[in-house]
C-alpha cells in the first residue's frame, strides 16, 4: 500500500443468508461498487468488502425447512451471494463469511483488545 495515497474503506451490509439474493442485494452491491470505483479514480487506495452473516434463528429455521444442517445451508446460500458480485461486474476486494475461521479469530481479537 502506498503511503502517499489516502485510504477509503467501503462495505456492503453483510448479507443475511436465510434466502437467496434479491434486487435489494444487487442494488446495494452496485451502489458500493460505484463509490469504490469513484474513489479509485480520485486516487484513493480503496478496500471494498462484502460478505454474508451466517448466524441466527432465521438461518437455522431455513436450513431445517430444507432438511439440511445450518452450515451446509449457509455454504449453499453464501455461494449465491458470492456469485452475484461478478455477475453484476462488482469489483469487491474481499468476500467475508462470518463462519470463516479468519472472521472468528478477528472478532475474538477485537473483543479481547476491547476488554483490556
Amino acid at each position: 500500500m502506498s503511503s502517499d495515497k489516502k485510504t477509503f474503506y467501503i462495505t456492503t451490509p453483510i448479507y443475511y443468508v436465510n434466502d437467496k439474493p434479491h434486487l435489494g442485494h444487487a442494488y446495494t452491491s452496485i451502489a458500493c461498487d460505484v463509490m469504490a470505483r469513484h474513489k479509485k479514480l480520485d486516487g484513493y487506495e480503496t478496500y471494498f468488502l462484502s460478505g454474508t452473516d451466517e448466524h441466527g434463528q432465521k438461518v437455522q429455521q431455513a436450513a431445517e425447512a430444507k432438511g439440511i444442517d445450518p452450515q451446509s445451508f449457509t455454504d449453499e446460500v453464501s455461494q449465491n451471494f458470492r456469485d452475484l458480485l461478478p455477475a453484476l461486474n462488482v469489483s469487491n476486494d474481499d468476500f467475508i463469511r462470518t463462519t470463516e475461521e479468519r472472521h472468528k479469530i478477528a472478532c475474538q481479537a477485537l473483543w479481547k483488545r476491547r476488554a483490556e
